[in-house]
């Protein structure tokens, strides 16, 4: 018997952390059939000499709920060697919906991960209501990837309350008609459910979003379900101070964890040098809850990000801000961005910063007025200087001059590579955080595998080949429960990746295409190295490019 595909010649890395092999494998059916020395033909047969095998990443942090309506292959994910994604991070999501919350749904998502509404309202499909719906239309869709879901606390709070979701917490019956609900994904097959309580998360009407109102008794229900059923996990984006731990935010993440006995992930460990030592600070306070079953999460990239003055999503953590998010129309964003007033609050709040306080790292990236265009590559930190005015004032004095069309970039984390390589170097850390689908006209993260291995692993050396590939396969597969995949193991599903450790990476500043529904912008990375990207026994991605095949399957826990 002919297998189906034969892989010859590679470096195996199994996913397990043990050290490197020569070794062919060998698929058939979706599923690996033989690792070894193999003989017997195959249908089709790949020289992988000089490259790794490795298994196909696992990305646990991704928003690609919307965006399979009009893209299966969830770009750019699959470039980069990843074969499953986890979505419905961050309590925010589009399932359950009523139809007539529909309009809420995609303001939640317009303010939370900075999709633009009219790419959502062009592209969402509807053919859907309840969670598990939802997981049946993007199976019927047939991805090139496999498809893991969280299910987004928001929501679900917001099928039962309505919009009192948004302003309160769950009462004890509203809390049951949830937890129901939530019961109902899981045995969908849900692998858990997600939260957050970050300022910056404001959805519809710039109200909080609606899982920020949840209360410890709705956690203590929500968070008892995994218990009962014994599956699943918890994602929760929890510094509202990025990678500072409150005792709030540590009660928050002891309860949870209590109450689930299951493991649970939070965000973000970002570092940050205006608070040099907060990571290290709060891997020390949170390291009795690391033993229980915590992993913080990270991103192995620089963090840099394009500045949209119409969607200013990176200055939502700021309560100044709360304003702009209210009315969105140009005119309302006009009178505010000149508004004394509010521009005396955003000083008082950059006090204490949330996400930057260093206007030396926010450059001008373009704009639309011919007159202002020597502005263009300087930092706001340098302009204020040159034309004698405090940076608040001549940020916001540009943003009005150029009609609120300008464009910046902001430098913000993760810059200091020494710090970096401790980071990455701790196997408590769940290394993700690409945030695929979302912010999708700001940057792109959905490449960090490839800037993982070329960066961290072969430039810096902060991680050995064997152990980078275990961080980015059977460690987020062990984390959720994903049971047959993350590991190159007979019998395990044929999810691979293979690639040339000499030349893969990625540019993490990414490039701009337009190919969002109506034609809209989008940030995307393209990869180097990867040369086969294989699902389910299927090449979804070879010789840069995308093929055909759609084997991808939604995974159930």
């Amino acid at each position: 018997m002919a297998y189906d595909l034969l892989i010859k010649n590679g470096t195996v890395i199994d996913g397990s952390g043990t050290p490197a092999r020569h070794a062919d494998i060998a698929v058939a059916g979706g599923r690996i059939a033989a690792i070894g020395r193999i003989s017997e033909s195959a249908h089709r047969t790949i020289d992988a000499a000089d490259c790794v095998v490795a298994p196909g990443f696992i990305d646990p942090h991704t928003h690609y709920d919307a965006q399979l309506c009009w893209d299966a292959a969830a770009t750019p994910s699959p470039w980069h060697g990843v074969t499953s994604v986890v979505m419905g991070n961050c309590g925010v999501g589009i399932a359950p919906c009523r139809p007539g919350a529909r309009e809420v749904a995609m303001r939640d998502l317009v303010n939370v991960e900075a999709i633009p509404f009219e790419v959502l309202e062009r592209g969402i499909t509807w053919n859907w209501e309840t969670f598990p719906e939802f997981m049946a239309a993007a199976a019927a869709r047939a991805p090139a990837v496999n498809l893991a879901f969280l299910a987004p606390l928001t929501p679900f709070r917001h099928y039962v309350m309505g919009e009192a979701s948004m302003a309160r917490a769950a009462n004890p019956t509203e809390t049951q008609q949830i937890r129901a609900l939530l019961g109902e994904a899981l045995d969908a097959g849900a692998f858990g459910f997600s939260s957050t309580m970050l300022n910056q998360h404001m959805g519809y009407g710039g109200q909080p979003l609606g899982c920020r109102n949840a209360s410890p008794a709705e956690y203590q229900a929500y968070a008892s379900l995994l218990r009962e059923r014994g599956k699943g996990a918890i994602e929760i984006a929890l510094t509202r101070q990025i990678a500072v731990l409150d005792d709030e935010e540590y009660a928050v993440l002891a309860a949870l964890l209590e109450h689930s006995q299951r493991p649970v992930t939070f965000i973000a460990m970002f570092d940050r040098d205006d608070i040099p030592e907060a990571v290290r600070d709060t891997l020390t306070k949170v390291a009795p809850l690391i033993r229980q079953g915590a992993r913080p999460q990270t991103s192995p990239l620089p963090l840099t990000r394009e500045v949209n003055m119409r969607n200013p999503f990176t200055f939502a953590a700021f309560p100044s801000w709360r304003r702009v998010f209210q009315d969105q129309s140009k005119s309302a964003q006009r009178a505010i961005y000149a508004d004394h007033a509010f521009r005396d609050q955003f000083r008082e709040d950059l006090k204490k910063p949330q996400t930057f306080g260093n206007w030396a790292r926010v450059r001008v990236h373009e704009v639309r007025s011919a007159a202002l265009k020597a502005c263009e590559g300087r930092t706001i930190a340098e302009l204020a200087i040159a034309q004698g005015q405090d940076p608040v004032d001549a940020f916001l004095d540009l943003v009005l001059q150029d009609d609120l069309d300008i464009e910046f970039t902001l430098s913000t984390f993760n810059h200091r590579v020494d710090r970096m390589k401790e980071i990455m170097a701790n196997p408590d850390m769940l290394l993700g955080l690409g945030d695929g689908g979302a912010h999708v006209d700001m940057l792109c993260d959905a490449g960090y595998p490839t800037y993982l291995l070329g960066t961290w692993v072969r430039e810096q050396g902060a991680l050995t080949l064997e152990e980078g590939v275990r961080r980015l396969t059977s460690d987020p597969a062990d984390f959720f429960g994903i049971r047959d995949r993350g590991r190159l193991q007979v019998g395990l599903a044929a999810d691979i990746t293979i690639f040339d450790p000499h030349t893969v990476g990625s540019n993490n500043r990414g490039e701009r295409r337009y190919d969002l529904p109506g034609g809209a912008k989008r940030m995307v990375m393209p990869s180097r190295g990867i040369l086969h990207t294989i699902v389910n026994g299927a090449c979804v991605y070879e010789q840069g490019a995308l093929t055909e095949a759609r084997a991808g399957q939604v995974l159930r826990s």
